[in-house]
């Protein structure tokens, strides 16, 4: 009896080595549920932050950026492959954006705010 016992511990570890394995993917994504909650957040908060920088260029630009960087967080963790790519589309796009003076900053919120309206509909039907 003792020799069957021998046969089925490599069985055991290897099967707790694979659960393990996959717990620790699962840990390093987030769920749709909670990407389709924090995506918006960033985006909605960017455009709040960016209304009240129109006169200071280098603040908006780092807001920008900022939420670029959030983005990317975001989409790299998202497990669902829609919420990632409408991500990593935007945050491509917020981080061109350069705001180097006023002109640059009413450009800028414009054009945040109207990549952002697609993003969130793109969210919402992700999410949906």
């Amino acid at each position: 009896m003792r020799h069957l016992k021998s046969r089925f511990l490599p069985l055991t570890v290897f099967a707790m080595a694979v659960f393990a394995a996959g717990c620790g993917e699962v840990n390093s994504t987030i769920d749709k549920a909670q990407a389709c909650l924090e995506a918006p957040k960033i985006v909605t908060d960017l455009g709040a932050q960016i209304a009240k920088l129109t006169n200071d260029p280098q603040a908006m630009d780092k807001a920008i950026d900022d939420a670029a960087a959030k983005l990317n967080e975001t989409a790299d963790k998202a497990a669902n492959t829609t919420l990632k790519e409408a991500s990593d589309d935007l945050a491509k796009t917020l981080s061109g954006i350069n705001v180097d003076n006023v002109n640059d900053a009413v450009d800028a919120v414009q054009k945040v705010g109207t990549d952002s309206a697609a993003y969130l509909e793109k969210v919402a039907q992700a999410c949906s």
